[in-house]
């Protein structure tokens, strides 16, 4: 059976795509590599919360139901995307881990160790957990402590009575910090820059909003660089606030090397650490895309969210060079509806 659409992915991009996908009645299929819906947030830690109340949380035609909390926790997004995928029916295969996506007469193999699923058009969408990033750093290799980057971690109790060093400056980086501090002998924060605290009013709804502002602007043809800023400043959540109050929230610029205990920076100073957990990002997870020869620098040259080198094919929820706060529960809709409506024009061609 060739199907319309393959989607790579049951995350909420994935999911979002095929809200929109099924108005088209294009046929489609999504393989997911989890065992369990929910995307990368089953992944996130045990305490992780949104940081909008469910109402401006939500993805492509359902609202995410509300929680007695202000900010939804990992549980609840978790249920709400597996409920999405039930109430829509929407076809899903798991768990499939895709290997590759390649060239033939019908247009796509996407395989699977030895399974194949034959497509019209393929919609990546497979994010960026499994791509955690950790720099390199000159002496790292040494370091006998433990190391665990924010894909993996889960408890703060995990490093009771440790001396412990988190490393990144943005919003896992802040809480992950926050929480630890609880627990641990002795933290620190290590940052690239001072980082920047939003005002404790500000949260999901505002930064929304500032994006929305700044896609319409780009779709306008205006500039951006008077608008305020995107995603990148730290939300003063309650742990943040708190650890605020506690006055650990102080930061330093990174080390010069690491040693078999510790760091040493570049006036000399040097410090031991039991651990170092690192908030510092993840980068695209496009493997199965290497037989195509397009993945450049870790991404794909798109145009929105086409592929521009690549007809029939389109990467959806990698950030913003996928299309703006498209990494988003509520900010990816944008980017599913014009996906869908360009897979169908494509199709009908």
């Amino acid at each position: 059976m060739t199907h319309d659409v393959i989607l790579i992915g049951g995350g909420q991009a994935a999911l979002s795509v095929a809200y929109f996908l099924r108005r088209t009645g294009r046929t489609f299929h999504i393989l997911d590599a989890e065992p369990a819906g929910g995307g990368a947030w089953q992944h996130g830690w045990d305490s992780l919360r949104l940081f909008s109340p469910a109402a401006w949380s939500s993805i492509a035609g359902w609202p995410m139901p509300p929680t007695g909390d202000t900010y939804p926790g990992r549980d609840h997004v978790v249920d709400y995307l597996r409920a999405y995928e039930q109430r829509y029916a929407l076809p899903v295969e798991r768990p499939v881990q895709v290997s590759a996506v390649v060239h033939d007469d019908q247009g796509f193999a996407v395989q699977a160790g030895d399974r194949t699923w034959a497509a019209r058009t393929v919609v990546s969408a497979t994010g960026t957990w499994r791509k955690p990033f950790v720099p390199e750093v000159a002496g790292l290799a040494e370091f006998t402590g433990t190391q665990l980057h924010s894909a993996h971690y889960r408890r703060p109790d995990a490093f009771a009575g440790q001396r412990v060093m988190v490393v990144g400056g943005g919003n896992s980086g802040a809480q992950i910090l926050a929480e630890v501090s609880l627990w641990a002998a002795q933290t620190l924060w290590v940052t690239p820059q001072v980082p920047a605290f939003l005002p404790d009013d500000v949260d999901g709804r505002v930064l929304f909003e500032r994006a929305t502002a700044r896609w319409r602007a780009q779709q306008e043809g205006r500039s951006v660089d008077v608008l305020p800023g995107g995603f990148g400043d730290v939300v003063m959540v309650p742990p943040v606030v708190d650890a605020r109050a506690r006055g650990v929230l102080a930061s330093v610029r990174p080390y010069a090397h690491f040693t078999r205990d510790g760091a040493v920076w570049a006036d000399g100073t040097q410090r031991s650490f039991d651990a170092v957990i690192w908030c510092t990002g993840f980068r695209p997870a496009l493997d199965h895309l290497a037989p195509l020869g397009i993945v450049q620098g870790g991404q794909v040259a798109v145009d929105g969210t086409r592929a521009t080198g690549t007809p029939g094919l389109w990467l959806v929820g990698y950030g913003e060079w996928t299309g703006t706060a498209s990494a988003t529960l509520v900010g990816v809709m944008r980017s599913a509806r014009s996906t869908a409506a360009e897979i169908d024009a494509y199709l009908a061609r």
